[in-house]
């Protein structure tokens, strides 16, 4: 398996890393992409993917944090480029549910992650909440340059899923999808192609059933895969298979 996204730099995760590298590879898991989102954030994960092979790094500010963090397109790629274990652009994108950074600079932020991920020809972990419109405006701006579109911990609306498609994204679905009151969800997960999937546990946020409540890490991903199998009316097996090498795929 493999845990496309989370956040190693958070406790209680760091200061526990070693356990939960450990048990991370006792449940099967082969790599985890710990995501940046911000500058300070950043300096954490450079020491991260060194901690061992398995992990790995991405770069950029969170919709939530460009208000104090500012970065250009020339330092998102000079950072990525000198360092082999740092493999994607984000985690960015646009959140108007909460006010913590206003729209403007949200999207000039955006836009600026998207130029380097375009430039530097990787993957763009987008984060998108209450702003499906502007987000789906923004990237369909750029739908015929092979932008390489991550959707983080997709909530959105079929409809939303379906534009989506058509720009060739790829989805991750992390614990939510194991919530009860998820249906909706799960019908659009139903609904993504399997070869567009990967799967996430956005630790140490939104741990899935059974564990929802707790301080949420790696190796619960297979939770979230089991559900995502059952969904898809596959083998937990033919689920873990697909999303690693979608992962592969994606990232290269």
């Amino acid at each position: 398996m493999i845990d496309s996204h989370c956040h190693l730099d958070h406790e209680p995760l760091l200061s526990n890393i070693d356990s939960v590298i450990e048990r991370s590879k006792s449940a099967g898991i082969t790599k985890i992409l710990t995501i940046c989102t911000t500058l300070n954030s950043f300096n954490k994960i450079k020491k991260l993917v060194l901690k061992d092979k398995i992990i790995y790094g991405t770069y950029g500010i969170h919709p939530h944090e460009t208000k104090n963090d500012i970065v250009n397109s020339d330092l998102i790629i000079n950072e990525i480029s000198n360092n082999d274990k740092i493999i994607g652009v984000g985690e960015t994108g646009l959140d108007f549910y909460y006010d913590n950074s206003d729209k403007e600079t949200q999207i000039k932020s955006f836009e600026t992650h998207i130029k380097a991920s375009m430039e530097l020809n990787i993957p763009l972990i987008i984060h998108s909440r209450s702003a499906e419109n502007e987000t789906f405006d923004i990237l369909n701006k750029y739908k015929n340059d092979d932008l390489k579109i991550l959707m983080h911990c997709f909530t959105g609306s079929q409809k939303f899923a379906e534009k989506l498609l058509d720009l060739n994204a790829y989805f991750s679905a992390s614990g939510i999808i194991t919530f009860k009151n998820s249906q909706d969800l799960q019908k659009t997960f139903q609904m993504i192609p399997l070869d567009k999937l990967l799967i996430e546990t956005d630790s140490p946020f939104l741990a899935p059933e059974p564990n929802r409540g707790k301080k949420n890490e790696p190796s619960f991903v297979k939770f979230t895969g089991k559900k995502l199998a059952d969904l898809k009316n596959i083998s937990f097996e033919d689920l873990v298979n697909s999303t690693t090498n979608n992962f592969n795929k994606l990232f290269k």
